[in-house]
């Protein structure tokens, strides 16, 4: 009987063995070679995200020197297009998976993951010499739809002429939720929209140009040296945003933490990291660690809201 266990152990540990070198020899095929807190990958991010994301990895890399997670920035439908594809395993973006986009996954046997990272404020940006700096949520959309064409359609008596829209790029966050959550779902119809190749160039399109109003993520907007995140960049106006039928000073919010965190602010979205990584490696390890307390704190300091952490509200002289 002894023996007889003896030889059945021996086999059980030989296919142990052989279902372990298996494993081992698919993930080679893979090519995937890091670990949770080692190797290198490449992961998509929605070119928008890309001052936060510049400033987790700087702090990633330096806890995990062994790791390197190199950025793809690009467009939003593009960085889900290389998640759904297997090009890369980790995608930074503005939504969730969509239903059709999770099922196709699951159906080729992949478990895809959703971890929420902050909220972020989409704010609308003008020339610094407009002094045209209310607005509400009904008139944008107008906007959108092209029916204020002018700026004195919006405020009577303004000679700015005809209003220019402008967008970072055609299929980014931004234009997905000026048209999903401004315009119910509709398209954007007005003629008169620019979409340039970056974050970067609308702001310095909007700094050249009076009649421009410029639509981006709420985390270009701080002066690094300003601790409080209250102080916006000096060369163009944010403007504030209102759910009344119209902006007032006394109704209208501009996207600081606090008017995102008490839900004042309309315009908010949130940003996600979607994940499709089976064998939770370095992509889960670096979307793991940007929901992790030490990550918090890197949106916190960026003027974004962290989706977890101790938030303290304090009182502060603000200059505008």
């Amino acid at each position: 009987m002894r023996k007889s266990i003896t030889s059945y152990t021996i086999v059980g540990l030989a296919l142990c063995s052989f279902v372990l070198a298996a494993c081992g020899e698919s993930k080679r095929k893979n090519g995937r070679t890091d670990t949770y807190s080692s190797g290198v990958i490449s992961f998509a991010s929605d070119e928008s995200f890309s001052p936060i994301i510049d400033e987790e990895r700087e702090v990633f890399h330096a806890v995990y020197p062994q790791a390197t997670v190199n950025p793809i920035y690009t467009t939003e439908g593009e960085g889900i297009t290389l998640l759904l594809k297997d090009s890369v395993s980790l995608v930074i973006t503005s939504r969730d998976f969509k239903k059709k986009e999770y099922q196709s996954l699951y159906d080729k046997q992949f478990r895809p993951q959703t971890i929420k990272l902050a909220y972020d404020g989409l704010a609308l940006i003008v020339n610094k010499n407009n002094v045209d700096t209310c607005i509400s949520v009904k008139d944008i959309a107008r906007v959108l739809r092209g029916e204020a064409k002018n700026w004195g359609d919006i405020f009577p008596g303004s000679k700015r002429g005809t209003i220019t829209v402008v967008f970072d790029n055609k299929r980014s966050s931004t234009v997905h939720f000026a048209e999903d959550s401004i315009l119910g779902g509709k398209p954007i119809t007005n003629p008169n929209v620019v979409a340039t190749n970056k974050t970067a160039d609308v702001v310095d399109y909007v700094e050249k140009t009076p009649n421009a109003i410029g639509i981006i993520g709420s985390n270009w907007l701080n002066d690094k040296r300003d601790s409080t995140n209250l102080t916006f960049n000096k060369n163009i106006r944010v403007m504030s945003v209102s759910r009344k039928d119209k902006g007032t000073p006394a109704n209208s919010w501009k996207p600081y933490q606090y008017y995102i965190y008490n839900g004042n602010y309309p315009l908010i979205r949130t940003i996600y990291a979607l994940l499709n990584d089976p064998y939770h490696g370095l992509p889960w390890g670096f979307a793991q660690f940007m929901a992790s307390p030490k990550g918090q704190l890197i949106i916190l300091k960026s003027g974004l809201l962290p989706v977890q952490g101790n938030i303290t509200i304090r009182d502060v002289n603000v200059n505008q």
